[in-house]
């Protein structure tokens, strides 16, 4: 089968289609013929060097999510056979023709959901659900911060806010600012130009936020302590800011007896992620394609996943990256 591979590290011009082996069924394994998959962040860091050689999962071969047709079962699967379009995520092993899937972290794509639209799902909306619901305990009424809202996950994020009755406050690029509003934010920041943390003082009358999902890191730790209202949570995703040394503020953390919780899919044990796509499935699944929608901000076919990286790269993408056309 063809695949995306790289024999050493670097930049996205590393990336070239090869052929590779096919992958090896498991028992709770589902074998499916790739016809899309989405690009996430942590893509462009294993292509980078920065895992080393962990893998975190099945494959070294890049991509996390996957959408396609099961074309062989293993024999202990239950709930899926032969012929059935479904989207999962998988640890690793997506940008290629054909992908093992664990069972457990599948699910069948929504009716009327097109392949595209699917591969942009479950890393996403899994993610930002994880994020607001179970780690950051979301309730109706709370604030809500959400930072890089024009991302796949940040997109998704504000959608799941929203229809889980929170007052959603965004940063995102000057040009994305209506792209998210579109997502119904009740405010969006252009982060380039203004103090986020003023506008959130200013917005919530000095209360500050219930909630803050962030995929910066960085400097933004700091601002983001001191935008919590008492009591309020971080649930810190990502480190798009590439900075992992932030400044503390315990003084405020104590006195206002915060919250700090950090996540990551890729690193997780298969339990793990089995639990949080479970979650998903009873909680969100049902209105996937009716009030929450995947946003596709590109598209390119499997050959030209360096292109795709690159977009990634250059940022300002409203939604997700997401390749297709693997059996061209």
């Amino acid at each position: 089968m063809k695949a995306i591979v790289f024999d050493d590290f670097g930049s996205a011009d590393v990336l070239r289609l090869a052929d590779v082996s096919m992958p090896e069924l498991r028992s709770d394994d589902l074998l499916v013929k790739v016809m899309a998959a989405g690009v996430n962040r942590a893509d462009l860091l294993q292509r980078e060097g920065v895992y080393g050689s962990q893998t975190y999962g099945d494959s070294s071969i890049l991509g996390l999510e996957v959408a396609g047709e099961v074309i062989a079962v293993g024999n202990a699967v239950s709930g899926f056979a032969v012929g059935d379009q479904v989207m999962g995520i998988v640890g690793g092993g997506a940008y290629a023709q054909y992908a093992r899937l664990d069972s457990g972290m599948a699910t069948i794509i929504p009716h009327g959901m097109s392949f595209t639209e699917a591969a942009a799902v479950m890393e996403s909306f899994v993610t930002a659900w994880e994020a607001l619901s179970h780690l950051g305990r979301i309730s109706r009424g709370d604030t809500v911060l959400i930072h890089a809202a024009a991302g796949g996950i940040g997109s998704a994020a504000v959608q799941l806010a929203k229809a889980h009755g929170a007052t959603v406050l965004a940063t995102a690029s000057a040009d994305n600012i209506e792209n998210v509003l579109s997502l119904r934010a009740h405010a969006v920041v252009d982060y380039r130009q203004v103090d986020f943390e003023a506008e959130v003082i200013e917005f919530t009358a000095s209360r500050g936020a219930d909630l803050i999902v962030d995929f910066i890191g960085g400097s933004y730790l700091a601002r983001n302590i001191r935008s919590l209202a008492p009591g309020g949570r971080l649930v810190q995703v990502g480190l798009l800011g590439r900075d992992d040394n932030a400044i503390i503020p315990l003084g405020t953390v104590l006195h206002n007896h915060l919250q700090l919780m950090g996540t990551v899919m890729k690193s997780r044990p298969r339990s793990d992620k089995r639990a949080m796509v479970q979650r998903f499935q009873d909680q969100i699944l049902p209105q996937v394609g009716k009030e929450l929608h995947p946003i596709i901000g590109a598209h390119y076919p499997l050959s030209a996943a360096s292109d795709a990286h690159r977009r990634m790269e250059a940022g300002g993408v409203f939604g997700k990256i997401v390749l297709g056309d693997f059996h061209a």
